[in-house]
């Protein structure tokens, strides 16, 4: 039998299998809150709560309804066989207050769908084992070295070895961390990370495309996944302990002190340049690792950042490297089911996500942005009235809610 002789079972068959946090996963994803899909279905923000709580089960041409409104097939409604919301730990979001609670959920959602879709590939694949080890810090105002000696342990436990460390993202990969880019339509938020018992997750801010602050950038959220399994995202301290993380990962003090500038004078910038171009990092790490190992005093340190501000360097630093580092975990999935007979259209079968989504997770570089902004939510306190953009392609997804054989919603 067809699947389009099938399409009118389709939301009978899932309506017996629905599962409520797969409802919540595309709400979130499409940026809604629970009252705006119960504006959308015409009905009542509890009964949105209920089906996805598994309080009540919605009938069949309630799924119809769901997926028609919010541009996906059925199927992404059927039960997986693990919840990842409720195995995963809270995000750690660069900072709660530039964010809001919607655009929040909305990234999560999209971490999770990468570690669904990752799960689903490794039914054909193996993937590395977790190897990402547990080394807490205490959330302290004191200034102690806990999350420099947790770089360290990183350096010695994953055989990093003295120097320079080498493709960050690979190395993540080669030790069970997922790597992914964000949707261009959520590029407000930047990279982001959380754990979960399935697998770490990293997801990379897509138009940032600087090779050196993007190796900075998944140090750093290394650093959220090693030493804040239990911490309160989002928290200054807990920021500068990633931030501090990170320089000590990329930048170890022992190797790198006596190289760091002491003054601001002569071939210092020339100097800076070769350092930028030997380590993997921009000028201003390492005029802030200077300055934190007390090479650089506060002041040279100022008049250094006035100078990078003045070159217009703060966002845009001359480097050689052009290309950031991929990520080649899911991609190479992909394209050795691909030589296998298993092709990218069975897998998204298999997956039930949206093509564009799966290409995106898959994905070794950003995505364009391709299409319009579609269904959306403002954002709550937003000044600039900047809306939640929905990361599903309702056009893609006429079809899918065609096939839900949608029936009149009776009241």
């Amino acid at each position: 039998m067809s699947d389009k002789d099938r399409s009118p079972d389709r939301a009978a068959e899932v309506a017996a299998l629905f599962d409520g946090s797969r409802l919540t996963m595309a709400r979130h994803l499409a940026g809604l809150r629970k009252s705006d899909l119960a504006g959308l279905l015409d009905k009542s923000a509890t009964a949105v709560a209920a089906w996805e709580s598994g309080a009540k089960r919605p009938t069949a041409a309630t799924v119809a309804q769901l997926a028609l409104s919010l541009s996906v097939d059925p199927g992404f409604f059927a039960a997986r066989p693990d919840d990842i919301a409720a195995l995963s730990t809270t995000p750690h979001f660069r900072s709660l207050r530039s964010t809001s609670q919607l655009a929040r959920d909305q990234a999560f959602a999209y971490g999770q769908l990468a570690v669904d879709i990752a799960s689903s590939l490794e039914r054909h694949v193996e993937f590395p084992d977790v190897d990402v080890p547990s080394l807490p810090v205490a959330i302290d105002p004191s200034d102690d070295d806990g999350p420099e000696r947790a770089a360290q342990a990183l350096r010695e436990g994953w055989k990093i070895g003295r120097g320079p460390a080498g493709h960050l993202v690979r190395l993540l990969e080669h030790h069970g961390v997922l790597v992914v880019f964000s949707p261009p339509r959520t590029a407000a938020v930047d990279a982001y990370s959380f754990d979960s018992r399935l697998r770490p997750v990293v997801v990379l801010n897509p138009i940032k495309r600087d090779y050196y602050r993007q190796r900075f950038d998944v140090a750093h959220e290394l650093g959220h996944l090693i030493m804040h399994g239990d911490a309160e995202p989002g928290g200054r301290i807990v920021e500068e302990q990633a931030h501090r993380f990170a320089s000590e990962l990329l930048m170890p003090a022992a190797e790198i002190n006596d190289l760091l500038p002491a003054h601001m004078g002569g071939n210092v910038w020339v100097n800076l340049a070769k350092l930028k171009e030997q380590w993997g990092v921009s000028m201003q790490a390492l005029l802030y690792r200077a300055r934190r190992l007390g090479r650089l005093g506060d002041v040279s340190y100022r008049n250094a950042m006035t100078t990078i501000s003045a070159r217009g360097w703060r966002r845009d630093e001359p480097g050689l490297i052009t290309t950031i580092e991929q990520p080649s975990l899911l991609p190479k999935a992909v394209e050795l089911l691909e030589k296998e007979g298993i092709n990218e259209a069975a897998l998204i079968a298999q997956c039930r996500v949206p093509a564009d989504l799966f290409h995106t997770i898959t994905s070794r570089t950003p995505q364009p942005l391709a299409n319009e902004p579609t269904t959306s939510s403002p954002r709550p306190g937003s000044s600039t009235g900047a809306r939640i953009i929905s990361l599903f392609d309702q056009r893609q997804a006429r079809s899918s809610g065609t096939e839900a054989n949608r029936e009149p919603n009776s009241r």
